[in-house]
């Protein structure tokens, strides 16, 4: 079949031409819409990803389309009426990441519990190799609160398990054999703030979502806890945490993704093209009062960022592209 690939980072061509021998590709450095006068009358399939909408004009330079496989999750940058009435099915990645952002929300919660940045920074920086100041916690025996426990928060509660904590999960659909088989108790969320050592948010963004924790609830929170958020910033009011870690609600927090970055829809979109508020974060981060925080660990929303993460992206869309071809499409979506 003939495919045209955008937004591809430049290894990804020979990873996809070994595991597509057969079809014809063409490459794209760009996303589509860099390529506005691009038509091809034989093209078969886009695979192509979120910056690249797709509408009526795309697709009629496109006649002979049959798919269009999106390496993303989200598919709102596609015009899904447009393309069934054509008959030209969407596949997408359902899903590629959910150990990856456990794994690093407790990557960032022990980094907090035994003072590895801190301890890191005293060595480069001064050459002290001495111990009496950084003095840390054990994870083992404390109370982990896991703030959705959908795929990602589900592997959190594994590992949180692991290290031997108490685990107690908050969503609004509770599943009473899951908890009973993964060694976790659903609790409210006031009763998972209020007893909670450490809270690790796993929930979406949305309206429900925004401002989850805000600066009337921070305040019921187990004096002494800790807050990770690989989540969505604005789950979470920048006041609140600057607020919980002045009076000591909050003794120390981790956050990958902030309120200032703006809605993402996809985390991946952060590896093919720069932020889209690039200059205003820059400013903000500059000013923020949590980045020189010596109790609160940032990073650069980084959590779904690993080889393995980004590989289940490609073969996914592959393994999409073959069924496709196969007659035994997976992955499709359709409009509503």
């Amino acid at each position: 079949m003939k495919i045209h690939y955008f937004s591809g980072e430049p290894w990804e061509e020979a990873f996809v031409r070994e595991r597509l021998p057969n079809d014809q590709i063409e490459f794209h450095n760009d996303s589509l819409a860099k390529y506005p006068d691009l038509t091809d009358p034989e093209a078969e399939i886009l695979c192509t990803f979120i910056e690249s909408p797709i509408g009526e004009a795309e697709l009629d330079r496109f006649p002979a389309l049959r798919l269009i496989a999106t390496r993303s999750t989200g598919f709102d940058h596609i015009d899904l009426a447009a393309t069934t009435k054509r008959g030209i099915a969407v596949a997408n990645v359902p899903s590629y990441g959910e150990n990856t952002v456990a794994e690093f929300a407790f990557a960032l919660l022990l980094a907090l519990s035994r003072r590895v940045i801190d301890a890191d920074e005293q060595v480069r920086k001064t050459g002290a190799f001495v111990q009496n100041n950084l003095r840390g916690f054990d994870l083992a025996g404390k109370t982990l609160g896991v703030v959705g426990c959908g795929h990602i928060g589900v592997h959190s509660i594994r590992i949180g398990n692991g290290f031997g904590m108490k685990v107690l999960g908050f969503d609004h659909h509770t599943d009473d054999a899951r908890a009973k088989a993964l060694n976790f108790s659903y609790a409210s969320l006031e009763d998972l703030f209020a007893t909670s050592d450490v809270i690790t948010l796993h929930v979406p963004y949305n309206v429900q979502t925004h401002h989850l924790i805000n600066r009337e609830n921070i305040a019921t929170f187990k004096k002494g806890s800790y807050l990770i958020n690989t989540s969505r910033g604005a789950v979470v009011e920048t006041e609140a945490i600057i607020a919980a870690i002045k009076d000591g609600t909050l003794a120390g927090a981790a956050l990958d993704v902030l309120e200032e970055e703006g809605e993402l829809s996809e985390e991946v979109a952060l590896l093919t093209a720069p932020h889209p508020k690039e200059a205003e974060l820059k400013i903000a981060l500059e000013n923020h009062y949590l980045i020189d925080h010596p109790r609160v660990i940032v990073t650069p929303h980084i959590a779904f960022n690993t080889t393995e993460a980004v590989e289940r992206i490609l073969n996914t869309s592959i393994e999409n592209i073959k069924s496709f071809a196969a007659g035994t499409p997976t992955n499709i979506v359709s409009s509503k």
